[in-house]
């Protein structure tokens, strides 16, 4: 059948790919639209994935809310100029919006979102990869991407927060690294990685007893050190780098009854 220049034209603009394979693509596929596209897909797919070995450092951190949840993803691409595409960061909008459909906790790529994937690396031809994605669930749930799309932090907790402290909160998760000061470990003392907090004890009490102070001054030193690093190496315990000048921890700003139950921060590259 004869295959017309506007329905090339018109897959051309659907996939990105040049002329004589769309119309290719629509003489094989009898002029039906949709199937052409489904061969540019299974025909392109293996020339993109020979692009698997090149690095892909650079892309987008994009967050999607909904009441009560939160997902957080980071979509890679070999440059920043690819990034920056428009198609690129809708399709990453769209990725972001399938998982909040799926259960929490970290993802893989599910077909939905693979195929989204696909038609990027078809389109854009580029190394372009799904790397960490999270749904979080909860009472109250806030999200924050800094302005270059590299870093985000999302937070769940219960309580009476107002959206401008939730925010905040992921600002500092987002802010807290070195030299600042240290990235998070935990919300608190009690949700530590297992063994963490025994390891630093362990090394703080070595520490304390090479000092040669007496016994008393010691076991003091032991519970001032422990103290002090876990103060700055949790969440509610650092200091709340939006007043830092007011020196006070995290903690001391969250509203009565209110608590965190989780965050997480992604970083191209980290």
């Amino acid at each position: 059948m004869a295959i017309s220049a506007k329905d090339v034209m018109t897959l051309r603009q659907r996939t990105g790919v040049g002329m004589m394979e769309c119309k290719t693509a629509l003489n094989q596929a009898d002029g039906d639209m949709d199937k052409a596209v489904e061969l540019l897909r299974e025909k392109l797919k293996g020339k993109m994935d020979e692009r698997s070995d090149r690095e892909a450092s650079e892309g987008v951190i994009t967050i999607a809310v909904t009441n009560g949840a939160v997902a957080m993803i980071e979509l890679l691409s070999e440059t920043d100029f690819t990034a920056r595409n428009d198609s690129f960061v809708e399709g990453s909008d769209k990725i972001v919006k399938l998982a909040l459909a799926e259960p929490d906790g970290e993802l893989t790529a599910t077909d939905e979102m693979t195929k989204v994937v696909d038609d990027l690396r078809i389109t854009i031809k580029e190394n372009i990869s799904l790397g960490r994605a999270i749904k979080l669930s909860g009472p109250v749930v806030g999200s924050y991407v800094h302005h270059n799309r590299k870093v985000g932090a999302v937070i769940v907790g219960e309580g009476q927060f107002t959206s401008e402290l939730l925010t905040g909160l992921c600002q500092h998760v987002v802010a807290a690294v070195p030299p600042v000061m240290p990235e998070p470990l935990a919300v608190d003392e009690a949700s530590l990685p297992a063994g963490e907090l025994e390891k630093q004890k362990w090394a703080l009490t070595k520490e304390a007893r090479e000092s040669g102070k007496p016994e008393d001054i010691i076991e003091k030193m032991i519970v001032g050190k422990i103290k002090k690093w876990t103060g700055e190496n949790t969440l509610l315990g650092q200091t709340y780098i939006r007043e830092l000048d007011a020196k006070k921890p995290v903690r001391d700003y969250l509203p009565k009854g209110a608590t965190i139950s989780a965050f997480v921060r992604f970083a191209l590259g980290g």
